[in-house]
């Protein structure tokens, strides 16, 4: 949500105000920190990734510069995994509660704007009232009379020194932090939701690569039963191969295991409980690697990443409570005026006689607190501090997850290309060496190593088809998702109308909305 569409709830139209008052606010001015001066993201020059047989097989090329599609999962071309991330933002209740923590930080800047306005109440009264003559050191009857009274007192603390402004800076940063805390945690979100998706295709095709070893194992024994039946092979023979089936049979349990824990998982991210698991999956053959790859230019990924952004906006935020604490040791104005009648009828309540009226004016500031004002503002300045380290950390994190997202997709395209070759190549050695055991020049111990060798390389094989895919959610993700490529906000992160006249707001007092990306 753009501060411009933030702008039409209204609430926050006071704003205006509080910038206005910025230029002579006491305490620091907050300036956004400059973009690391690199023009890459890794020590050497990547251009892309080969390219293999098979699914995931696809050659990448890095393209430099390119913008990050808001809807970045499409790039697969699946609908099941398009239908699983609408479900997951649609359900999963940690957007839910980003969204409720976002529009709760608006509307508590929302209300600390009323302070930069004067506060204004109204009452009336009627009171029945009986008082003796003796009380006022008088004799004779008791007095009774009603009195009629209204009053509208009305007070204004100028914000001389800006702390109010500063207060509301804080607050306005604060909200800005939920904002990126929102578009952090529907990136997280969807980025598992996909990441899942694909490990649970790769579970299922090591199970059925499994499988289908243990089906032609037990093939085997039943031949290898016969032959021995007919004495062409030694009882040593069949139980080497039962016990291989075995310790085949044995490596499917843990396998069924992890696929079993990955769907609860996923069914977690789309917001289910594991027992309404309907079985939907991506078959790993069906997704598609995008041959072309955005990476941002290092200098516009301090802006793109939300992470980076939530950082910036916690030291924005501890930089106007420095201003705060500096104004709070300050004086303080306060104006007050009050205006109304009193009367003993009704009828006689607005009349000229029955007006009633006060103005002042009062200067109230800290003259002995034992160092508490000054501590206070030390510790905000040393939160400042922190702030600002963590931000710096937070930034080094950032390059280093593209790097390792550049580095994974070039090295795994270089694995699959490998693991593609060696199950061919066991493919033929297994041939090879059952032929050569049929014609009695090898030993039975040559199949069962092949075998071994084969499975190996089919699990190996699948496990690296996966990584390439799940190497480009990393990359999308570590690049920022795309975030400003779209609208993750709903109605639920808006302030609420007030339903008071609205305060006009000059032009330019509104900072722009951010623009994180030049394309």
């Amino acid at each position: 949500m753009t501060y411009r569409r933030w702008l039409k709830s209204g609430a926050l139209i006071p704003l205006a105000h509080a910038l206005a008052l910025g230029g002579c606010a006491v305490g620091p001015n907050f300036v956004a920190a400059d973009a690391p001066g690199v023009s890459g993201y890794t020590a050497g020059r990547l251009s892309g990734a080969a390219g293999a047989d098979g699914p995931g097989g696809t050659a990448q090329r890095f393209v430099a510069g390119a913008d990050v599609p808001g809807i970045w999962w499409k790039v697969f071309r699946s609908r099941r995994i398009e239908a699983f991330v609408r479900e997951a933002i649609d359900n999963h209740p940690d957007i839910t509660a980003a969204q409720a923590a976002l529009r709760e930080a608006r509307e508590v800047a929302a209300a600390d704007m009323s302070a930069l306005m004067p506060s204004a109440s109204g009452s009336d009264s009627v009171t029945r009232s009986q008082t003796p003559l003796a009380e006022s050191g008088q004799t004779g009857p008791s007095s009774l009379f009603t009195l009629y009274k209204t009053s509208v007192p009305i007070s204004f603390t100028p914000d001389i020194f800006g702390g109010k402004a500063r207060g509301i800076e804080a607050d306005l940063a604060y909200a800005d932090y939920q904002r990126f805390q929102l578009e952090a945690t529907y990136l997280t979100l969807t980025a598992n939701v996909v990441t899942t998706a694909i490990s649970d295709a790769s579970y299922a095709d090591q199970i059925r690569a499994t499988e289908e070893q243990i089906e032609g194992q037990r093939q085997l024994v039943a031949l290898l039963e016969q032959q021995f039946a007919l004495g062409a092979v030694s009882n040593a023979d069949v139980l080497t191969q039962k016990a291989q089936l075995a310790q085949t049979v044995a490596t499917l349990p843990p396998l069924q295991k992890s696929r079993a824990q990955n769907r609860n998982q996923l069914m977690a991210y789309l917001g289910r409980l594991p027992s309404q698991d309907r079985a939907e999956a991506v078959p790993l053959s069906n997704l598609r690697l995008p041959r072309d790859l955005p990476v941002s230019v290092p200098s516009l990924l301090v802006r793109q990443r939300p992470d980076i952004q939530a950082a910036e906006s916690q030291v924005h935020q501890a930089s106007a409570n420095v201003g705060v604490a500096v104004a709070n040791m300050l004086p303080n104005v306060t104006l007050s005026a009050s205006g109304g009648s009193s009367a003993l009828a009704l009828s006689g309540l607005y009349g000229p006689k029955s007006v009633a009226w006060s103005v002042a004016a009062s200067l109230t500031g800290p003259i002995f607190d034992a160092g508490n004002l000054y501590h206070t503002k030390e510790s905000k300045i040393a939160a400042l501090e922190q702030s600002g380290a963590k931000y710096r950390s937070t930034v080094i994190t950032a390059f280093q997850n593209v790097a390792d997202a550049l580095r994974a997709i070039q090295s795994d395209a270089d694995l699959l290309k490998a693991q593609v070759e060696a199950e061919k190549t066991a493919a033929e050695s297994l041939k090879m060496s059952q032929a050569q055991f049929k014609a009695g020049s090898t030993t039975f111990i040559s199949v069962i190593n092949a075998e071994q060798t084969l499975l190996t390389a089919r699990i190996n094989r699948v496990k690296a088809q996966a990584s390439r895919y799940a190497d480009t959610v990393a990359l999308y993700q570590a690049l920022g998702g795309g975030w400003w490529n779209r609208i993750d906000e709903s109605p639920a992160a808006e302030v609420k109308p007030a339903g008071v006249a609205a305060i006009f707001v000059p032009a330019g007092a509104l900072p722009p909305p951010p623009a994180p990306s030049a394309n």
